[in-house]
């Protein structure tokens, strides 16, 4: 009879924490602890109580103590990092919090390091490329510009993961989310936000004009694309867009929305940010496709998923 695998999961009662934690305690062959301080996080967002294969633990990952008894107490093979700070308007408005996620960083790669964790999962985000200066945004040649605190921490973070492997061998892979979405996202992200003010016939507010572009990656793709990573032992030491190429603005999102909900919904535009909503995103996802091996979702058929697990 093979032995589980022990996995480690921070940040994991968010929508892509909770989401990765529900996919992999649903493997018998997994044994899942799910760390959260619950910032942002919300206990209903993991996997059912009935299933045998995971535990939560209240805990911060900035604080070494709390991090060390987890981490010592269990061999865990495989880490997946995905605490932080998040959201724009929070992380523009609180940017000591969000420096302090470095802390959490440093803290969790030196005790994987040193309890021989397997290989280490880091999510950084596509916040790190900044005003992109190049399209598709590729992993190898598009630098990392952004001055904003999240994204430095980010970039940090992806700094320090790379160094454990120069010096110590820690394997890892290095996540670039671009906005994911899915069921357990809350509606504080575009993409709930907008479906949420269509359903209801709310106004739909859009910062500036709304000609910023975004892609949209639904949640199962993202967690798809790691679960056959882990299985077949891909992208080992290397960076990853993990996301959707197809490009939207802001406008054309909300007028989709209205359409497919049939509302009744206003536009309304809202002064532009100061600072933090690029001019445009869109992922070179070469890397994750040949991972995936099938068709992303389009987001016509995530927006029907979306609206099905409403009704749920």
């Amino acid at each position: 009879m093979p032995l589980k695998k022990n996995i480690l999961i921070t940040g994991g009662c968010g929508n892509v924490g909770g989401s990765l934690a529900r996919r992999l305690a649903a493997d018998s062959d997994n044994s899942i602890v799910i760390v959260d301080n619950l910032l942002t996080g919300s206990e209903k967002k993991l996997p059912d109580s009935k299933n045998p294969n995971w535990s939560f633990i209240k805990a911060d990952c900035n604080n070494y103590e709390d991090l060390s008894a987890i981490m010592m107490s269990t061999n865990f093979d495989y880490v997946f990092h995905y605490a932080a700070v998040v959201g724009v308007k929070r992380t523009l408005a609180s940017p000591i919090m969000v420096l302090n996620d470095i802390k959490g960083i440093e803290n969790i790669l030196s005790l994987s390091n040193s309890t021989g964790v397997k290989r280490f999962f880091y999510s950084s985000s596509s916040e790190v490329y900044g005003e992109p200066v190049e399209y598709p945004q590729q992993e190898d040649t598009t630098p990392l510009n952004s001055r904003l605190p999240y994204a430095i921490v980010k970039n940090v973070g992806e700094a320090f993961v790379r160094s454990y492997f120069q010096e110590y061998g820690l394997s890892y892979t290095i996540f670039r989310f671009f906005n994911t979405y899915g069921p357990l996202q809350s509606d504080d992200f575009v993409m709930t936000k907008f479906l949420q003010q269509a359903i209801s016939g709310e106004d739909i507010t859009i910062y500036g004009d709304g000609s910023q572009t975004r892609t949209f990656c639904y949640i199962d793709d993202n967690l798809d694309t790691v679960e056959t990573m882990i299985k077949k032992e891909l992208a080992i030491n290397e960076v990853l867009n993990v996301g959707n190429n197809q490009e939207i603005s802001m406008l054309d999102l909300a007028k989709k929305i209205i359409l497919i909900t049939n509302s009744d919904s206003k536009i309304i535009h809202l002064p532009a940010l100061e600072e933090g909503d690029m001019t445009r995103r869109q992922p070179d996802i070469s890397k994750m496709q040949q991972i995936l091996q099938r068709d992303l979702t389009t987001l016509e058929d995530g927006i029907d998923m979306m609206l099905n697990s409403f009704k749920i």
